[in-house]
């Protein structure tokens, strides 16, 4: 299933400099180290893997996209919203470098899961 979306996935670096439009959102994210490398799993509940741009450089994973309200329609007014609808982005720095490292990714249950292969473990 990972492969079938990595099609969907963007990996660009054109956007890192950019300035948000608006609120940016900054997702949660846990970090494990594993025998084979790391696994970063985000927050990214209502996010399509479409949206999703991710990139290393050295000793940094960087992830950041748009959450887009899909699901309201038209023409309606919100009595409530709590969820940030909007750009967001998340710098994970590494106490190595991490270039050249092998790069899966999935999206379970909300979250998207990256696991990082590195050669030595």
């Amino acid at each position: 299933m990972a492969k079938a979306l990595n099609r969907h996935f963007q990996f660009l670096g054109s956007s890192r400099g950019a300035k948000p439009s608006g609120r940016l959102w900054l997702p949660a994210a846990d970090v494990y180290r594993v025998e084979d490398g790391w696994v970063v799993k985000v927050e990214l509940a209502g996010v399509a893997a479409e949206d999703v741009e991710i990139e290393v450089e050295g000793n940094t994973l960087y992830i950041a996209g748009c959450r887009k309200d899909r699901s309201c329609a038209s023409g309606g007014s919100y009595h409530q919203m709590e969820i940030t609808y909007s750009r967001f982005e998340k710098t994970l720095n590494f106490p190595a470098s991490i270039e050249g490292v092998k790069l899966d990714h999935m999206f379970e249950n909300g979250l998207l899961i990256i696991r990082l292969r590195t050669s030595k473990g």
